[in-house]
């Protein structure tokens, strides 16, 4: 019996079903850096500061030199960032930084309220700089929407990555897969009580390859996003790309990318967290009330304020991965960038 309860168009950015609120994906096709990591290019035809156009296939969004979100705030949920290829240059309130890309995830708890920027550095001035970065909101119940704000990352190297060696790739954010199980999410996550089912998976699927989504609870939301690729089948069902499909968590479902076109997905699993949302610019919250409050706190308090001198710090050319987080704790794959943007 086919688990699909619902096929649609997939929307920008992706719908979501609790306790999920949205995925946005960012691919874009950057061109050669200019030696100062934004993009040699003509920017004259461009909305800086505003760019979602996918102008030859790339946006500079609210970057004006450099493509990316300087900063911003964020209340009452969560943000979890996949840079499957090219670089994030992070920094925020609490004078946290770091770089991560090419299979790196950041997972921030914004819970009572942080600004942070999210700039997307090009750093090979020889050759094009394409990006493939994914952020999902997952939102936080009641008691945790004002959670002291912070980040962990997960690194490429401890989240699994599953081959089944006939050409279906599943990369395991969030949520056991086959017996895979990636770094635990931050304590005051929905996602961090196994009992919450939470899956993020990546899969990706040759041409004729398949893949079976391993059952859940009965009670968890599951959707399936066909965001690059060719049609696939859902349970022998035709299913065309760019949708959004609902499926039914407590059976398997099997998978097939169709002959000639390699597929990729994502899947998005939890059980519902079940209360009231009202989401509104970058907070979410439970009622029309908090969000009014989320606004008045913010202009009051500015969330700890910036402790950078630009709203959109960038960190160097080195290709390295590192975090240095408030408490100074550092994180690095190699070694540490030079920074190009230090905290007053």
């Amino acid at each position: 019996m086919s688990t699909i309860i619902a096929v649609e168009p997939l929307q920008r950015p992706w719908q979501a079903l609790d306790p999920f609120i949205i995925a946005a994906h960012h691919p874009d096709a950057y061109p050669a850096a200019n030696g100062e990591l934004g993009p040699r290019a003509d920017l004259s035809q461009r909305t800086t500061g505003n760019d979602f156009t996918s102008t030859d296939g790339w946006n500079m969004y609210f970057g004006q030199d450099v493509p990316g979100f300087p900063r911003h705030p964020h209340r009452g949920f969560e943000t979890v960032t996949f840079a499957r290829r090219g670089w994030c240059d992070h920094a925020d309130s609490l004078g946290a930084t770091g770089r991560y890309g090419h299979g790196d995830v950041q997972w921030m708890t914004a819970g009572s309220g942080i600004n942070h920027s999210e700039m997307f550095p090009l750093l090979d001035d020889a050759a094009p700089n394409p990006l493939d970065l994914f952020q999902i909101w997952i939102n936080l119940p009641a008691r945790s929407k004002f959670v002291d704000p912070g980040y962990q990352m997960l690194w490429q190297r401890d989240i699994p990555l599953v081959d089944d060696g006939n050409g279906c790739v599943v990369t395991v954010i969030a949520g056991d897969f086959d017996g895979h199980q990636p770094p635990s999410p931050p304590t005051d996550s929905w996602a961090h009580a196994a009992g919450n089912d939470v899956a993020i998976w990546h899969i990706e699927l040759q041409p004729g390859a398949s893949c079976i989504l391993p059952r859940a609870q009965a009670t968890s939301n599951r959707m399936l996003y066909a965001f690059d690729g060719g049609p696939l089948q859902i349970d022998e069902t035709p299913v065309p790309d760019q949708t959004a499909t609902r499926l039914r968590p407590d059976g398997d479902t099997r998978i097939v990318a169709c002959e000639g076109q390699a597929v990729s997905c994502f899947v998005l699993q939890g059980r519902p967290i079940g209360e009231p949302v009202v989401a509104s610019g970058p907070f979410v919250m439970n009622s029309d009330e908090e969000i009014a409050e989320a606004y008045a706190d913010y202009r009051k308090t500015s969330f700890g304020g910036w402790p950078f001198v630009e709203p959109g710090p960038t960190h160097g050319t080195s290709p390295v991965s590192f975090a240095r987080h408030p408490d100074g704790r550092f994180e690095t794959i190699e070694r540490l960038p030079e920074l190009t943007s230090r905290p007053h």
